[in-house]
């Protein structure tokens, strides 16, 4: 099994900055963190999970959801098992629970995919006041 944990989440007023970033623990079927893609999804009050931005495991192209092109960016330490996320240029509109996750999977269009992550973290709450 592989754990993950996210941390850095908080309140901020719009405009400012939050990097998020999630541990990673354990191992499933040999594989080790660096073989894992790893993406930020989120969640607000009412709606579906949405794709933020991943980071796969082959090559480590990134990618993100177009509402975050520009202000978010996604980065990994394979040394450190961590995955990070700092996000600048906060709007009230990404205030929601951030999710870690992993996934198998390195296929560009399958990343962006809640369904094909295998493992989730618990939440960090954002919160982005106006």
């Amino acid at each position: 099994q592989v754990q993950l944990v996210e941390s850095g989440g908080g309140l901020v007023q719009a405009g400012g900055s939050l990097r998020l970033s999630c541990a990673a623990s354990g191992r499933a079927s040999g594989r080790t963190f660096n073989m894992y893609t790893m993406g930020w999804f989120r969640q607000a009050p009412g709606k579906e999970r949405e794709f933020v931005a991943a980071m796969n495991w082959i090559g480590g192209s990134t990618y993100y959801a177009d509402s975050m092109k520009g202000r978010f960016t996604i980065s990994r330490d394979n040394a450190k098992n961590t995955v990070d996320l700092q996000m600048n240029s906060l709007k009230p509109e990404d205030t929601a629970v951030y999710y870690c996750a992993a996934s198998r999977t390195f296929h560009p269009a399958m990343v962006v995919v809640v369904s094909e992550y295998d493992y989730w973290g618990q939440g960090t709450q954002v919160t982005v006041s106006s």
